[in-house]
């Protein structure tokens, strides 16, 4: 079978000539021990390398742009994945000056600014300092809202050339290989006036996050007009001690706006696919049943999200993931093996998944444990 068949083949569960395989993310220096060269991949490495490069300008921002997306295509086809990542981090914004080698300011000297800084050890570009900003409070969040309601409504329907790094993805891999597509997450911001806002104002966040449902449910024609049937959404909301708000917030306030998001999905011929790290099973019910989302990824093995007991009690729902990252980086070439073996019995067993690490490979994972799990799908799978 092509790697698209089989890609296929597990959202419909029916059989497959192997398991198919993909990886949530690389961190570049995961990519660079793949590829034997430095790799324009990552999270917040890809973030500083582009505002290095606008720095340097339109030259290097142009090789930034071309050397990222060959490495990632090269990532597709060193590692053999049925399922393509299309695209890493971005951040197209252009710093006002740069502090030193590994820092940026943006913005305005005399309003509002704030300062990034690079991590080479952990590949993070993070803010460490800000203009003074003052805190959003709940009657300022009404504003929040309704400023989002009227974008929503106002916002024009997307086109395929609103998406230049799925249309180079086609191009490349279009007839081969399955790609997915993209701009349907909704999530609940974690800054603390917002989580609060879910016990003292439910109704301005069910408003937000139908705004944002709003701007998803456009999405999913244009990706079916593309090709593309596999529509990544979601958004992290829990940590391995469960979701960051009650059963019955989530009930209240996200369903209704994940069963709009699922209806545009469905109507135009393609899967809706929800990611979110952490322990959601006292949220499972709603989310991968009421919902209607079809999928299941950035599955955390560590936080409970068990594959075996996912297929068994959501026969419907379509899994990707079953490695670990914390495994990967923190464990033993034998305990990484070990998870490796366990994700693809799973899958031959009961179908319905695709076997991968579920999120980022980290900066710092031993390259005998990056080995270890592509030498163990691809003789065992």
């Amino acid at each position: 079978m092509l790697p698209k068949e089989r890609v296929a083949a597990v959202f419909e569960h029916r059989p497959t000539d192997k398991v198919p395989i993909y990886q949530g993310g690389l961190s570049s220096r995961s990519a660079s021990i793949i590829l034997g060269r430095e790799a324009y991949v990552g999270g917040g490495i890809q973030q500083y390398r582009e505002a290095r490069a606008l720095w340097e300008g339109p030259d290097a921002h142009q090789e930034f742009l071309e050397r990222t997306r060959q490495d990632t295509f090269d990532l597709v086809r060193t590692l053999e994945l049925d399922l393509v990542r299309p695209s890493y981090w971005r951040m197209p914004e252009k710093p006002t000056r740069r502090i030193d080698e590994n820092t940026f300011f943006y913005g305005q000297e005399d309003g509002v600014w704030r300062v990034m800084r690079f991590d080479p050890a952990y590949e993070l570009y993070q803010e460490i300092d800000h203009s003074p900003r003052p805190e959003l409070t709940l009657e300022e969040l009404e504003h929040c809202v309704a400023a989002a309601e009227k974008a929503a409504a106002e916002a024009p329907p997307p086109k395929p050339e609103n998406y230049p790094d799925l249309l180079a993805a086609i191009a490349e891999f279009g007839e081969t290989h399955a790609i997915p597509g993209s701009g349907i997450g909704i999530c609940v911001p974690r800054e603390p006036v917002w989580l609060e806002a879910i016990a003292l104002r439910p109704d301005l966040v069910g408003r937000y996050l139908m705004a944002q449902a709003t701007r998803a449910a456009r999405v999913p024609a244009v990706m079916a007009q593309m090709g593309l049937r596999y529509l990544m959404g979601g958004g992290d909301f829990a940590s391995k001690n469960g979701p960051f708000y009650s059963p019955r917030s989530f009930h209240q306030i996200m369903l209704p706006a994940l069963q709009r998001v699922s209806e545009a999905c469905h109507a135009a011929g393609t899967y809706h696919l929800f990611a979110s790290d952490g322990d959601l099973w006292p949220v499972a019910d709603d989310l991968f049943g009421a919902s209607g989302v079809d999928s299941f990824y950035e599955i955390d093995r560590r936080a409970g999200m068990d594959l075996a007991r996912l297929r068994d009690t959501f026969p419907h729902l379509t899994l990707l993931g079953g490695i670990a990252s914390e495994t990967l980086h923190m464990g033993t070439k034998e305990e990484v093996i070990a998870e490796v073996r366990s994700a693809l019995a799973v899958a031959k067993e009961k179908g319905g998944i695709i076997v991968g690490c579920s999120n980022l490979i980290v900066a710092p994972t031993p390259a005998e444990n990056i080995w270890a799990m592509m030498e163990t799908l691809h003789a065992e799978r």
